[in-house]
């Protein structure tokens, strides 16, 4: 028993902190949940955990399939970088025209937890990351090829990403109540996030000198920096 709570705490603080760093879909919860409330930006990053732990369970079982969908992750990564700057221009007009409130995309009429399961299903980016993590668990063996440890490490996994979106979400009201409401701030602050997300991905993309599936070969370089504090 006490190895797995090793492996659910393990996979909860590696994906809390995995959440933290500004992205797409955590800077998209955090939109949502200051045009459409807390319970709709809960709704969207719930979607978004389900497809996270998906990718993990599927990364633990088919290693080798996953190392040879180079132009799958080509195309996602381009997708991906299509939806940030849809994003951004989307929510620069928000900011341009007072009369409208919501960002044309993550305020339509798509149920926020389908849009949670969309976005997080083209983001490439989980995969190599989940992958390196579950290949350098197994590797010491803190996490064993058993489904009671992959049960537990996936469920700790699905309460940091639920954990890290929270920080968001919350944190999204509290900006627009330190910017006494004023949601056109907002909307500028949150379209140039989703701009500087979009030049990242965009140099990151051109400047890669491995491609996703060789850095998946090389797992230790993904984990580099929170591998020590385990």
């Amino acid at each position: 028993m006490p190895k797995l709570v090793r492996v659910f705490f393990t996979g909860m603080f590696v994906s809390f902190l995995g959440s933290l760093p500004l992205g797409t879909l955590n800077i998209a919860a955090l939109q949502i949940s200051i045009t459409d409330g807390i319970q709709q930006a809960l709704f969207f990053s719930l979607g978004c955990i389900v497809v996270e732990i998906i990718y993990v369970r599927i990364s633990l079982i088919t290693l080798d399939w996953v190392r040879k969908q180079e132009r799958l992750f080509r195309i996602l990564e381009w997708v991906t970088l299509g939806i940030i700057l849809a994003l951004a221009l989307s929510t620069f007009y928000t900011a341009l025209h007072p009369n409208v409130h919501k960002n044309i995309i993550l305020s339509s009429i798509l149920p926020k937890f389908i849009l949670g399961l969309m976005m997080s299903a083209i983001n490439p980016m989980q995969i190599p990351f989940w992958f390196g993590w579950s290949t350098v668990l197994l590797t010491k063996k803190i996490l064993l090829p058993q489904a009671s440890h992959y049960n537990s490490y996936i469920i700790g996994i699905g309460l940091g990403s639920l954990m890290g979106a929270c920080v968001f979400i919350f944190g999204g009201v509290l900006m627009v109540d330190k910017l006494n409401a004023n949601e056109n701030l907002v909307q500028w602050i949150i379209g140039g996030i989703f701009t500087i997300t979009a030049i990242v991905q965009a140099i990151k993309m051109y400047r890669r000198k491995r491609s996703m599936v060789e850095q998946l070969d090389h797992p230790e370089e993904i984990t580099h920096g929170l591998e020590n504090r385990l």
